[in-house]
C-alpha cells in the first residue's frame, strides 16, 4: 500500500503507527521515497522465520508452555530495524512521526514522538507473549495495538483533513469457530480491538471537512504467524487495493463535480 501511494506521488504530512504498523511506519517517515520504500518491500520479501522468532533449544508447542515472559526474544527484530533505519531517534525522521505502545503500569496508551526509534518501535510491536515487553524511562511497555490498533482517532485530533488507514485485515472482524481456549482468547481480543476501530470509523465518515480511505488488508493469510512466505502476494494485494481505492475516489470526484 505504501509503495503503491508513494509512486502515485501521495506524501503523508504526518504518520501514526501501532503495532506491526510501527515498522512499516517508521520506515516509511525515515525514507517516505520510491527508493526507501523498495528497500522496505525487500526486507519483508526475503525474511525467514527465524529472522524475527530465532528459534531456542525448545521449539514448537512447548514453548508456550515455558515459565518466561514471552515465547521470543525481540533480538531479531531489534537488529532488522537497527539495519534497516538509517536514523536513531524518531525526531529525525523525515515526515513526523508517532508510535503508540501499551503501559503495563496503568494500561494507559503512550505515545512517542521523540526519543531512540528503535525502542519505541520494539515497544509498539511487543505482542503480549510473544515477544517481551520493553522499557523506556523505567516504565515496561507492550503491543501498542491492544489500546490503539487503528489510531485513525490521534490523526482526527491532530487536526488532519484526509486519513488514509492502512490495514492488514478487513475493516471489520468476523469471529471464527474456536476448538480451543487460547484460540477463543485470542478471538475475544481481535473482537474487542475491531469494535473501537469500527466505532471511531463511523464517527469520523460523519465529521464534515475530513475524508477517511480505508485501504483493506486481505482476508488471505497464512496459518502460521511465523511464515512470511505470503509477503509478495500480500503486497501485490495491496498494491491492488490502493488502486481500487483512489479509482474509487476519482469515480466518485467525477460524479460530484
Amino acid at each position: 500500500m505504501l509503495a503503491e501511494l508513494v509512486q502515485r506521488g501521495i506524501r503523508a504530512d504526518r504518520v501514526y503507527g501501532a503495532s506491526v504498523g510501527a515498522v512499516n511506519a517508521a520506515a516509511y517517515a525515515a525514507d517516505p521515497t520510491v527508493e526507501g520504500i523498495k528497500r522496505l518491500e525487500d526486507v519483508w520479501v526475503n525474511l525467514r522465520p527465524d529472522d524475527v522468532f530465532p528459534r531456542a533449544r525448545v521449539h514448537g508447542p512447548w514453548l508456550f508452555f515455558q515459565q518466561r515472559l514471552s515465547v521470543y526474544s525481540n533480538s531479531g527484530l531489534r537488529r532488522i530495524l537497527e539495519s534497516g533505519l538509517e536514523i536513531d531517534r524518531i525526531e529525525d525522521t523525515a515526515i513526523p512521526l508517532e508510535v503508540v505502545a501499551t503501559s503495563l503500569r496503568d494500561g494507559s496508551e503512550r505515545w512517542f514522538d521523540s526519543g531512540p526509534i528503535v525502542d519505541a518501535v520494539l515497544a509498539s510491536a511487543a505482542i503480549p507473549g510473544i515477544f517481551p515487553p520493553v522499557t523506556i524511562d523505567g516504565e515496561a511497555f507492550i503491543d501498542g495495538g491492544v489500546v490503539d490498533n487503528v489510531p485513525v482517532s490521534r490523526a482526527a485530533a491532530w487536526g488532519a483533513t484526509r486519513i488514509f488507514v492502512l490495514l492488514c485485515g478487513p475493516p471489520r472482524h468476523t469471529p471464527l469457530p474456536t476448538k480451543r481456549p487460547i484460540e477463543a482468547v485470542i478471538s475475544a481480543l481481535f473482537t474487542s480491538v475491531h469494535a473501537r476501530f469500527a466505532r471511531e470509523i463511523e464517527e469520523l465518515q460523519r465529521r464534515p471537512g475530513l475524508q477517511v480511505v480505508v485501504l483493506r488488508g486481505t482476508e488471505r493469510v497464512p496459518e502460521d504467524f511465523r511464515d512470511f512466505g505470503y509477503s509478495p502476494q500480500l503486497i501485490d494485494a495491496g498494491r491492488r487495493e490502493v488502486e481500487r481505492a483512489l479509482d474509487a475516489l476519482a469515480g466518485h470526484r467525477s460524479v460530484l463535480g
